[in-house]
């Protein structure tokens, strides 16, 4: 082979090398893979790996195939801060996450300065979309909306009866707590107890003695799964029957394997099961066909990276800030959640909140049921 023919073969293959790096976009996934919240994590990374592969198989995003890359944040905002520098650095485009309030809203301001747009399927804090960021967006509700939700049940069915309150002192735990708090003092009510705890704590001995001395009939816990757990089986291990009730930070079959038998009657508001809708079931039936299931933010993660998909070809380009505008326009998007679209903040336009109970299936596992319009019964 002569000189020009191996050097025309050489550019030829630099070409093609070329080719192929410019025939991808970048998406990242941020959230807690290990640590404490690592369930939530996993159904976070399984949604957006599900996602790709399937819009992968069918082609990319406008002929570019997605290359999916992971940030461990352990549910902690200086951690969360890297993961967002390192997906700056390695040229990511979008991220779903993340999964905390306190982590993302830090994250998001990474985001911003670098021109990368996030999806968070489940930060519910109002600071994450009032800050006035162009790069924000979720496709969960808010707690302003959740708290209303919460504590209008508590109006209509705990009407006269004693409520504690609890919270976490995170931006998610401490901001839902008092979006309750504040619905239900509109209503006339008022709490007989307000008390934060720890994150990572396992003994609530002296919470617990609280409660039983203030006489509350429920308990309204504004925290995650693992405190939430816990705080509740050593409730029942004192003698306090009082039910609990939490939010969307609860809803993992977790909940139940930390609290045992005595989260049966816990309440909690989440949005609508996805599971249950007829535009998710293809995609419920892949995860469960893996040995997945796929509850909590598995979908709404999966969905996060459909919405980026549709916004991108409808603005004919992979520019975030493009793509945004699109996202902002009020275009629904088809979703395995449903149909979405946005506001000019970022929030969606639908409200997501219903009221679930804990109980025994028909199998004897606890697990969370979605309550009919009637009222949670057990």
């Amino acid at each position: 082979m002569n000189r020009t023919a191996t050097l025309a073969l050489a550019l030829g293959f630099a070409c093609a090398l070329a080719g192929s790096a410019t025939a991808q976009v970048k998406f990242g996934m941020g959230g807690p893979i290990t640590g404490a919240n690592a369930a939530t994590g996993a159904q976070m990374k399984n949604g957006v790996q599900q996602a790709v592969e399937d819009i992968n198989a069918a082609g990319g995003i406008l002929g570019k195939k997605i290359v999916a890359e992971f940030g461990d944040d352990v549910s902690d905002p200086k951690q969360g801060v890297s993961v967002a520098n390192n997906f700056a650095a390695d040229g990511v485009s979008f991220v779903i996450g993340h999964y905390n309030s306190g982590v993302t809203i830090p994250a998001s301001d990474v985001y911003h300065e670098n021109g990368i747009l996030e999806i968070t399927p489940a930060s519910t804090n109002p600071m994450v979309t009032e800050r006035g960021l162009w790069n924000i967006f979720r496709t969960c509700g808010r707690d302003d909306q959740q708290g209303k939700v919460a504590g209008s049940y508590i109006l209509a069915h705990f009407k006269g009866k004693k409520i504690a309150f609890v919270n976490d002192k995170t931006t998610y735990g401490k901001g839902l707590a008092d979006a309750t708090l504040q619905t239900i003092k509109a209503g006339g009510m008022h709490e007989v107890l307000y008390e934060g705890i720890n994150t990572g704590e396992k003994d609530y001995s002296a919470l617990i003695s609280k409660i039983k001395q203030s006489g509350a009939d429920l308990v309204y816990f504004g925290g995650l799964y693992t405190e939430g757990g816990l705080i509740v089986r050593q409730m029942r291990d004192q003698g306090v029957t009082a039910p609990l009730m939490g939010g969307d930070g609860i809803t993992s079959d977790e909940y139940a394997t930390v609290g045992g038998p005595g989260v049966v009657g816990t309440l909690m508001t989440y949005g609508p099961d996805p599971r249950n809708r007829p535009e998710a079931k293809a995609v419920v039936a892949e995860f469960r066909a893996k040995g997945f299931e796929p509850e909590a933010y598995t979908l709404y993660s999966y969905a996060g990276v459909q919405i980026i998909k549709q916004a991108a070809e409808a603005a004919k380009s992979l520019n975030p800030k493009k793509v945004a505008d699109m996202m902002h326009s009020g275009m629904p998007f088809k979703t395995v959640i449903g149909n979405i679209s946005y506001d000019k903040k970022g929030d969606i336009t639908r409200l997501d909140y219903v009221m679930y109970i804990w109980k025994k299936d028909a199998s004897g596992k606890i697990t969370y049921v979605q309550c009919p319009d009637s009222g949670c019964q057990m």
